[in-house]
């Protein structure tokens, strides 16, 4: 059985990968995964004080913990003056966006346009080369729409795609009226200079990869694949490579920004998105529109802090979910209670791993890493729980081709063997810039033993978030650190309780750090609120964005 095309929603691809397969294609960031008790710290007590308050220089690394990979400068961090006055970058902030004809894009009955914006590659030297950004527009249906610019997340997510396929279904007729709906492809993703280290078929296997990071052998074979990779993308992308990161981004959505009109950014950004967002807001205040961050990354987490936090979210996650499918009696697949459930779900992955399933495919049969994948993008929709019960029964029964579907469902790969997009290696690319690990292969050994004993479901899927940084050719460009944003006005941040990709507790931590932040709680399941709490975090946020009433900080529905 195939699925057919679920409308796209906003997720991060933070924890796309799986088991051993997250060594390589990063099982961490805005799309990866985490580990941790979950508390009152957002579950990174397992990680606390990691490299100690200066970011992780490693001078006193006794005294404060096991020591971060060292930093190297962004070079779009700091610059002498504001890129928008300076004749420098006249050229790129003069720029308006010729709209026209779209091409290889699925807009699913949309009216859609689209063009490029010109960047610059370094945008500490602007005469070393340009990187054109891809946008698109779902024009407003007003007479003078303004223009609300969104991403949905990843970092890898293409916000073409994601525009063209969501504007209509995602914003109110209100909205639409008043806003042309426009999204882009950041740099290094898709459309924008994406980064093409790998084919489809390398990528195929990848995925699909078993490897017990538990013995010495599959460690090794773990840091040979992953230096693998970072030498094809530096062979294929290294130009581009170390301006990747999410402060270069920011600049460039700045020049998006004048180059649609706008005196100011309106913006909604889901999962990376907010963080891609919150970078925006700290560089340019002043300029911060109607500003929504939906379902938070935390600025303060290094790479193994962002793991550690997923880990805790998913396995409770499951647990909701598992709880539900016992509920429905003879529809569901487990049987007994919740913790029976949890060691039949656990028991089904091991055994997947010894011998993995028939897919009718004989060149892809469902490995261990291919089911846990399918299973965990149930966790961003509880409005696929219906379906993840049928395809676990039938996995379970010995079938997996659905599962198989799904986990290429999770993916963006295409029925002909191709991937929509890149997202699989933008990832990696952008989170080893933004998010430094602790280098120390004792530690992660520890830690990835304490995950896999505290979280006996998904905590082996989230260990080892160094592996593949630690063999990226590009140093990390930025230390954990608050985002205040000061003198941008209200932003509001909206947090979902029972959210796994991105916990509640980090959209609690930016909301607290920004020097406006308003905090708005869905208590619900799944990844991201605005189209799908049901009405109740939408009426919120559209009355901010068409009548700019702020909402009180701390509501909840």
């Amino acid at each position: 059985m195939r699925l057919g095309t679920l409308p796209r929603r906003p997720r991060p691809r933070l924890a796309r990968a799986s088991a051993a397969a997250a060594a390589l294609l990063l099982v961490i960031t805005g799309c990866i995964p985490g580990l941790t008790e979950p508390g009152d710290d957002g579950g990174q007590s397992g990680v606390s004080d990691a490299g100690g308050e200066d970011g992780g220089d490693g001078d006193d690394a006794e005294d404060e913990g096991p020591a971060l990979a060292e930093t190297a400068p962004s070079a779009a961090q700091d610059l002498p003056g504001d890129p928008a006055t300076d004749p420098a970058y006249a050229a790129y902030y003069e720029q308006s966006i010729d709209w026209g004809e779209c091409e290889d894009v699925e807009s699913y009955g949309e009216q859609v346009e689209c063009g490029t914006v010109t960047v610059p590659l370094v945008w500490n030297d602007p005469g070393a080369g340009d990187i054109d950004i891809a946008v698109l527009r779902s024009p407003g249906t007003g007479a003078d729409p303004g223009s609300l610019f969104i991403n949905p997340g990843g970092p890898g997510g293409s916000g073409v795609d994601f525009a063209a396929s969501s504007a209509t279904y995602l914003f109110s007729p209100e909205v639409r009226a008043e806003y042309d709906v426009i999204g882009f492809d950041p740099r290094g993703v898709s459309r924008s200079a994406g980064i093409e280290c790998l084919s489809d078929e390398e990528i195929d296997e990848q995925r699909s990869l078993q490897l017990d990071m538990g013995t010495p052998e599959g460690l090794q074979e773990a840091e040979d694949l992953s230096a693998e990779l970072a030498a094809a993308c530096q062979e294929t992308d290294g130009e581009v490579l170390p301006y990747l990161d999410t402060t270069s981004a920011a600049r460039d959505l700045d020049v998006l920004r004048a180059a649609a009109g706008s005196e100011q950014l309106d913006y909604l950004g889901f999962s990376y998105g907010t963080y891609l967002g919150a970078t925006y807001a700290e560089l340019y205040p002043d300029r911060v529109g109607k500003f929504v961050l939906d379902s938070a990354l935390d600025p303060t987490v290094t790479l193994d802090e962002l793991s550690a936090g997923q880990a805790a979210g998913f396995e409770q996650a499951t647990a909701t979910f598992l709880e539900d499918c016992l509920s429905r009696g003879e529809e569901c697949p487990f049987k007994g209670g919740l913790p029976e459930a949890e060691q039949q779900l656990a028991a089904f992955f091991e055994s997947v791993d010894a011998e993995p399933l028939d897919t009718g495919d004989p060149e892809r049969p469902l490995t261990g890493s291919l089911a846990r994948s399918a299973v965990m993008l149930l966790m961003y929709q509880d409005e696929l729980w219906e379906a993840g019960r049928m395809m676990i029964g039938q996995a379970m029964a010995g079938d997996g081709e659905m599962m198989l579907n799904i986990a290429d469902l999770s993916a963006d790969r295409q029925e002909d063997g191709s991937y929509q997009g890149n997202s699989a290696l933008a990832i990696t690319a952008i989170n080893c810039l933004d998010h430094p690990a602790i280098t120390d292969m004792e530690w992660q050994q520890q830690q990835a033993a304490t995950l896999a004993e505290d979280y006996p479901i998904w905590g082996s899927s989230f260990g080892y978030g160094n592996i593949t940084c630690g063999a990226w050719p590009v140093q990390p460009l930025r230390e954990p650190a608050p985002i205040a944003a000061e003198g941008s006005g209200p932003i509001l941040v909206v947090g979902v309780t029972g959210d796994a990709a991105t916990p509640y507790e980090w959209s609690q931590s930016l909301a607290e750090q920004l020097d406006e932040g308003v905090l708005l709680t869905w208590e619900g399941n799944g990844h991201t609120a605005y189209g799908r709490s049901g009405g109740c975090i939408e009426a919120q946020v559209d009355a901010y964005l068409l009548e700019d009433i702020v909402p009180e900080d701390g509501f909840t529905c």
